[in-house]
This record gives structure tokens, sequence and C-alpha cells, in this order.
């Protein structure tokens, strides 16, 4: 089982739309916003651009994102 760890918030910005359909919807400052259409609705999140992004952090844009973090780790 993959784990999560530590990414760029580029890193992870690429990830989520390049594999798991997200589009970027706006940017505030150092903070990304991410969009997808789904069948319950949309679904969005917001990812801060850091050099690093804490585990903590990148669980919180995953559960935003309601994206399982196995399903992100594997892309890791």
């Amino acid at each position: 089982m993959p784990q999560l760890r530590k990414v760029s918030g580029q890193e992870a910005i690429k990830i989520l739309c390049n594999k798991l359909g997200f589009q970027i919807s706006g940017r505030t400052g150092s903070h990304v916003r991410l969009s997808k259409e789904t069948p319950e609705g949309k679904v969005g999140t917001v990812v801060p651009m850091h050099k690093e992004i804490k585990i903590g952090t990148l669980k919180s844009v995953l559960k935003l994102a309601k994206i399982d973090e196995e399903e992100f780790a594997k892309y890791l």
C-alpha cells in the first residue's frame, strides 16, 4: 500500500489535474482552486502553492476533493 509523503503544491496540482480529472478554476495569492464535475455535482478543493505541503494539509486537500489517500498515493 503506497504511503502519502510530503509533496510540493505544483506536484499535487499536476497529479490532481492530469491523473484525477480536476481543472484549475482560479488562483488567489499562493492558493490555487481546482474543480471537477461528478455525477453527484461539482467537487472542489484548494491547494497551497508551497515548496512542501505537510501531510496533514495534503489529507485536508484530498478530503475536500473527495479523493481516497491511497488513490492519490498511487501517482507519487
